[in-house]
């Protein structure tokens, strides 16, 4: 794809969006939502599908996306972001890295539960499969009117009765143009203590509270 293709398509996908955060720049990979730095390797919008677009787009910096536990964190490098794109199909987290963009792909119908917590450095935005949790963090500036329209739009979007993945596992398998990419594995103790509704590292998945629309979500 061209760099006119991808500003092509970045435009269209752009204003056929219903949501101001989806914008043709963050999808074409030259600033991040809240910074003028380009978030990923390639820009967002190549790793849509021909017929996929953004509803949604969230973002964040210093934190990516963890699996089980958030401290089980694929975090960006140096000088990069995480973009995570939301669309009809799946929840596409992309994570830009010094040898290559991470991907962390969950389809809707995977997903058992869907909610999210704020706080004040940071947000998170928690997708529950049958095999695992997955942590989308967000940046703080992010409304949380947005988060609200992001679970509802995924929550509308499950199925009666999701079942795993037919490998789960390797539905959180950071890839690299094929090849597996290593996993940072970090306690995260400094940050998790800026997160409202966190609990210590080394939490397990049911362990952790969340807020729905500001209210405590019981799990059960």
């Amino acid at each position: 794809m061209t760099d006119s293709d991808v500003a092509e398509r970045a435009f269209v996908l752009a204003e056929m969006a219903s949501d101001d955060s989806v914008t043709m720049s963050v999808l074409a990979g030259r600033e991040g939502r809240f910074s003028q730095q380009a978030p990923l390797n390639d820009p967002p919008v190549t790793y849509l599908e021909e017929t996929e677009a953004p509803v949604f787009v969230l973002t964040n910096g210093k934190r990516g996306v963890g699996r089980g536990v958030k401290s089980n964190t694929i975090a960006p490098g140096s000088d990069f972001r995480t973009v995570i794109l939301v669309t009809g199909r799946r929840t596409l987290c992309l994570v830009g890295q010094n040898d290559g963009d991470a991907v962390v792909a969950v389809p809707h119908e995977s997903v058992t539960a869907v909610r999210y917590s704020t706080g004040f450095r940071k947000h998170r935005l928690v997708l529950q499969t049958p095999e695992s949790a997955y942590h989308c963090w967000v940046h703080r500036k992010t409304e949380t009117a947005v988060l609200d329209e992001v679970t509802d739009f995924v929550d509308e979007h499950t199925v009666e009765r999701p079942e795993p993945v037919s490998d789960d596992e390797a539905v959180s398998r950071v890839m690299y143009r094929g090849r597996p990419v290593a996993r940072d594995t970090t306690n995260g103790s400094s940050d998790d203590r800026d997160d409202s509704t966190g609990s210590a590292a080394g939490e397990t998945e049911e362990e952790f509270t969340v807020t729905y629309r500001g209210q405590p979500v019981d799990r059960d």
